[in-house]
């Protein structure tokens, strides 16, 4: 009798052990489920390598971390300022509140037929988690969010800043690509020619020597050279301008690009740097009118082609056409006379 009494008494305390334990594994489960589907922001974002965007009209924008940069869809730069809002966004984004229950249906129904999804990879392509953004909220300070593999969506914002967070994870296409069309730190560069077909004696070579000093040189061995004292200074001044000079556009789809690219240029750009990487562009001017007009001693109509050149478009030796503006590259567009004292 007494072992029985033994032996059922062991009994329950194995079994409530075990439920016990049971008990906790799923609260344990239910907790981490919990966390899991609240927690968007991924505040270490040097973990991330890899950020995939699914868009629903089917385009897919894959932006992959190299050394220095963001790539996008394996070919192009990412624009620094876009990856900067974007990665503020994946560190920050966080739940503002959980919506009511009728609330809830009509958020799913945005989500499913809106909803952008984004997946996060580490280095070695792991998922380190994946969510939906959907809409906005009527006052346009929250955006729906839900967690992939999740029922339950959320209202999301980032602190401190007010708006939709959708905007900073939309863009598309051409909107991802850098719009850099010179970025160049003054040390690397090496060789610089400004040729302007039409003003020969304006073009020249500015080459850096062995001992870091610089020499600019006619473009054209026809050109006679200025013998005026060289400016000191001339040529940093002059090569500090292609630091940054960012293009306003792009002009891929313009229907005029393959005819533009035909006609004989402004000014063509060449830079080659330390690594032996040369970037090249082609300025063709954009007058600001450019009617006809007829022409009272041939009788012809000519066009007019007056006035003060505001933008030219780019053809870079990368494929890339673009659209420039005058106030920004003005700084380059320098003369053979500018380096020489008078």
């Amino acid at each position: 009798m007494k072992r029985t009494l033994w032996l059922f008494l062991i009994f329950l305390l194995l079994g409530g052990g075990t439920l016990w334990y049971l008990q906790q594994n799923r609260e344990d489960d239910l907790m981490r489920g919990l966390r899991a589907e609240r927690n968007f922001a991924t505040p270490d974002i040097d973990q991330i390598q890899k950020i995939v965007v699914y868009h629903r009209d089917g385009e897919t924008i894959r932006l992959q971390r190299q050394k220095g940069f963001w790539q996008y869809n394996d070919k192009y730069k990412v624009r620094p300022n876009v990856m900067v809002n974007l990665l503020d966004a994946v560190k920050r984004m966080e739940i503002k509140y959980k919506p009511s229950k009728a609330a809830v249906p009509n958020m799913v129904k945005n989500l499913a037929g809106e909803g952008i999804k984004v997946e996060l990879y580490d280095g070695l392509n792991n998922i380190i988690k994946a969510y939906y953004i959907g809409g906005s909220t009527p006052d346009e300070r929250g955006t729906y969010l839900i967690m992939d593999g999740f029922d339950q969506p959320f209202v999301g914002h980032i602190p401190s800043w007010e708006g939709n967070l959708r905007m900073r994870f939309e863009l598309k296409g051409e909107d991802w690509k850098d719009k850099t069309v010179f970025g160049e730190s003054l040390l690397a560069i090496k060789t610089v020619s400004v040729e302007y077909p039409k003003l020969r004696n304006r073009s020249f070579k500015l080459n850096k020597l062995k001992n870091g000093a610089y020499e600019v040189k006619p473009f054209y061995p026809t050109t006679p050279e200025i013998k005026a004292p060289y400016r000191e200074g001339s040529a940093e001044s002059f090569l500090a301008g292609f630091t940054s000079l960012v293009a306003e556009g792009f002009e891929t789809e313009n229907e005029s690009k393959d005819s533009i690219r035909q006609l004989l240029p402004f000014c063509i750009i060449t830079l080659s740097n330390d690594a032996g990487e040369t970037r090249q562009a082609k300025l063709h001017p954009i007058f600001p009118d450019q009617s006809l007009v007829l022409d009272p001693k041939t009788g012809q109509w000519t066009r007019n082609e007056s006035g003060a050149v505001e933008r030219y478009f780019a053809d870079l030796n990368n494929g890339e056409f673009m659209l420039i503006q005058d106030r920004v590259f003005k700084k380059v567009l320098r003369g053979y006379e500018y380096f020489f004292g008078r």
